[in-house]
This record gives structure tokens, C-alpha cells and sequence, in this order.
């Protein structure tokens, strides 16, 4: 494949990514096409319009699609089968039962929020938000009213965790290029990330819930042909296997950590054995295997109705996994047009504090091609030498990570998989989705980056 040097300037690359933006409502909303050929339609057009050679137009398309495949498809497809599991088990209704039981109906959203932060510690957004479902859907249907009363706080929680928190990968990147102490970062990262919660999650969700009346999808909905329990699992036993892929992935955190100490040796085969269990596919296909026997044939099912209730799990999901990839396809084209670098190009000169200049940073690489991870990282190799010219430390520089991370969360919209991801499980319209999760994910990055800015006047 031949080499691609963009010649368009900053102003024409901006123009082209508004215009494809704009086109891509027009389909979707206006003229009714389906999302995922919208997204292919858009993303063509734009690697035409943006220069980017004939030759390779194709392969840009298809391997940002199937990257952004490879790591949604197996945490969709495996994080729904175990949903469906503890679904149909009648375990997703024992373990909302005690959890408005302990907590009250009112105190539930909350409830389910606290306990997808802890989750969300060691588990990425996507795996950590499909296995949480089943239990978010089910109170929502025992107590009523809007989901997104229910569904927001957890989506939020996931969220901040994945972007403040090491040791998901965007903050945990942005440490090494910044040479800030990880060990601090996460103590930085959580006093930023809670509050956060608060006001983007809670809050906003309890708010938001009451505006905007959102039914409970059918997407993991109980396949009543499988016979549902009459002595459904405890509620014990529903954490435990909840909690299971997050204790194998938590693995590769003790592993990382103990690799740079100096512990042990990365390259014995115990040690890449060991980060292969703890990998999030690996990690929930173990818990998979472990519910369909555990709720399965150990509790008097046969075989043959565990792998058809698996088998009834990814036929609702196989929409959101192919819409999810053309996402990630149409952010893939974004990147190679260079419309991402021709934003920060033109940021970085405008001589902003850095601090600010890095949160506006990433705020543009997160607009422009829809990924926060692939935006916190870039910003941060951008303004690696201001930050290292300023010598900032300890708490100074662990929230100059922060800000960044702040800024690569905002304006999520259609080039972002996971705005269509959270819209496709919800049920939702790509207005509401605005609505709800675009500015959810705003008040993320516009809280924490307050909250930064704060701990950096203060440090």
C-alpha cells in the first residue's frame, strides 16, 4: 500500500470532517438508512473527498473496522452470553432484589452506580457495561420508570473509571509519556473520578431520567422457552460470578506492576501465560464457562438448553457489534486523513498555558476521529516537551494527565464507538442519544477537568 501524505490545509481537512458529520445525521435522521450503512456510505465518501488514495481506500476502511472489531466483538458477544446466563437464571432479578432490598428503591440508581465503579476498576467500559446490563434492565423493570434513570450512573461510572483511572490503557500511556508515578495517578485519578460520578452520573442521570421516558429494551430480555428457575441463584453467587472476570483481569494489573519493580522476569512463560488468563477476552470466556456450568447443568439444566439460551444471546447483539465497527471504521478514516493532527497542529500554536492547551488538545483529537483513548495518548505525545520544559511533578503532573484525559472524553458523537454501542443496547434513537450520552460524556470532561485544574492551582 502506498504511502498517503496529506497536501489539504487545516481549514479544508475541518470542512470535510464537519460536512461528513453532518451528512451522516442527515442519513441516519432525515432519509431513515440504517446506521451501519450510513457509517460505510460517509466513511467511502470521506477518504474520496479527503485525498486519500483509491488504492487505499479499502484496506483503510476494513482494518479500522476490524480493529475496532477485535476488541468490541468478543467482549460483546461473551460479556452477553454470561448476561444472558444470569438472566435466564433468574440470578440478574435475586441480585436486584437484595440490592433494592439493602438499599432501598430510591437509593438503587446509586446503588447500581457504586457498585459499577468498583467493577469498573480493572475491567474496560465495554466488557464491564454488557455485564452489568442484565441487572440494570432487570431493576429498571421491577421498579419502573425511565432506564436511563439506572442505565446512566452505570454507564458513567464505567466511563470515569476507564478514562482517569489506571490501569486502563489511556491514562496508563499518558504516565509513561508524561513520567508520571502511576501509583499516584490512581490515587489523583479516583479523587477525580468520584466526584465526577456524582455530577455527570447521578445527578445528571436522576435529572435526565425524569425528562426523557426510556422503556427497557428486549435486547437480553429472558428467553421464556428456557424455562426459568424456580430456586433462582443467591445473590452471593451472582457477585461471585460478576466478580470473577474482574478478578482475572486485575490479575495483569498485580503483573504489570510487579514487572516494573523489577520482580519478575516478563518474558518466563509463566508470566505470559499468566497476563493470557488475565486478558478481558480470556478473562470472560473463563466466566462464561464457568456460569453455563455453575447455573447449568449443576443446577438440574441440561446441556443441550444452556448452549441454546448461549446460542439465543448474540443474535439481539450482532446489530450493535457491526454498528460498533462501522463506527470505529468511520474514526479510522478520520485518523488517516490527518483531519485529527491538522486540529492539534493548529491548537498547539495558538500559546495557551499547557495545561489548557492540552485539555483543548485532546478535546479536538477526541471530536475529530472519536476514539478518547487513541486522543489522550496523541495529546499527550504532543505536549511532552512544554511539560517537560515546565518540570512539573507529583501532583501537578498527574493532573496535567488528568486534563488530558478530561479533554479526550468530551463531544462524543457518530464517530465514537461507544455512542453507538450505549445507543444500541438502550434502545435509543440517535437524538436521544445526543441527548443523554453525548452530554453525559461532556459533563465527564468538563467536570473532571475542573476538578484537574483544581488539584493543580492547589499542588
Amino acid at each position: 500500500m502506498p504511502e498517503f501524505e496529506q497536501t489539504l490545509g487545516a481549514g479544508a481537512l475541518i470542512s470535510i470532517a464537519v460536512g461528513a458529520v453532518a451528512l451522516l445525521l442527515l442519513l441516519i435522521i432525515q432519509f431513515r438508512i440504517h446506521a451501519f450503512v450510513a457509517l460505510i456510505v460517509v466513511s467511502v465518501l470521506t477518504a474520496i473527498v479527503a485525498g486519500i488514495p483509491a488504492g487505499n481506500i479499502l484496506t483503510t476502511l476494513t482494518s479500522s473496522f476490524g480493529s475496532t472489531l477485535g476488541g468490541v466483538a468478543l467482549l460483546v458477544g461473551l460479556g452477553a452470553m454470561l448476561g444472558r446466563m444470569l438472566e435466564v437464571s433468574g440470578g440478574a432479578q435475586a441480585l436486584a432484589d437484595d440490592l433494592v432490598r439493602r438499599f432501598g428503591e430510591k437509593r438503587a440508581p446509586m446503588a447500581l452506580g457504586i457498585a459499577s465503579l468498583i467493577f469498573g476498576f480493572p475491567i474496560f467500559f465495554d466488557a464491564g457495561l454488557v455485564v452489568m446490563l442484565p441487572v440494570v434492565f432487570t431493576v429498571a423493570r421491577r421498579l419502573g420508570g425511565s432506564l436511563l434513570l439506572y442505565g446512566i450512573p452505570v454507564a458513567t461510572a464505567f466511563s470515569v473509571m476507564h478514562v482517569f483511572v489506571p490501569p486502563h490503557p489511556g491514562p496508563v500511556a499518558a504516565a509513561e509519556l508524561l513520567g508520571a508515578d502511576a501509583g499516584l495517578l490512581i490515587l489523583v485519578g479516583l479523587m477525580v473520578a468520584i466526584p465526577t460520578w456524582v455530577v455527570a452520573g447521578h445527578l445528571f442521570g436522576a435529572w435526565i431520567g425524569k425528562r426523557i421516558l426510556l422503556p427497557v429494551p428486549d435486547i437480553l430480555a429472558t428467553d421464556k422457552s428456557a424455562g426459568e428457575d424456580a430456586n433462582p441463584p443467591a445473590p452471593g453467587l451472582v457477585v461471585a460470578l460478576l466478580l470473577l472476570p474482574l478478578f482475572l483481569i486485575f490479575i495483569n494489573t498485580g503483573l504489570d506492576f510487579a514487572r516494573a519493580q523489577g520482580w519478575v522476569d516478563s518474558n518466563a512463560t509463566w508470566f505470559q501465560l499468566a497476563r493470557t488468563i488475565g486478558a478481558t477476552p480470556i478473562a470472560l470466556l473463563i466466566s462464561v464457562l464457568v456460569a453455563g456450568y455453575v447455573l447449568g447443568p449443576r443446577r438440574g439444566r441440561d446441556a443441550v438448553k444452556v448452549e441454546r439460551i448461549l446460542d439465543s444471546a448474540l443474535g439481539p447483539v450482532c446489530s450493535i457489534i457491526l454498528i460498533t465497527g462501522a463506527g470505529g471504521m468511520f474514526g479510522g478514516v478520520l485518523r488517516a486523513s490527518g483531519i485529527g493532527n491538522a486540529l492539534s497542529d493548529a491548537l498547539s500554536d495558538i500559546g495557551l498555558p499547557v495545561f489548557v492547551a492540552g485539555f483543548l488538545i485532546a478535546t479536538a483529537l477526541r471530536v475529530a476521529q472519536g476514539s478518547a483513548t487513541v486522543a489522550l495518548i496523541t495529546a499527550a505525545g504532543l505536549v511532552q516537551p512544554a511539560v517537560q520544559a515546565a518540570g512539573y511533578e507529583g501532583f501537578q503532573l498527574s493532573a496535567v494527565v488528568l486534563a488530558l484525559a478530561a479533554g479526550s472524553v468530551m463531544l462524543s458523537h457518530v464517530n465514537d464507538s461507544g455512542f453507538w454501542l450505549v445507543g444500541r443496547f438502550f434502545n435509543m434513537d440517535v437524538k436521544t442519544t445526543f441527548k443523554t450520552w453525548t452530554v453525559m460524556q461532556t459533563l465527564v470532561g468538563l467536570v473532571g477537568f475542573a476538578l484537574s485544574g483544581l488539584i493543580f492551582w492547589l499542588a
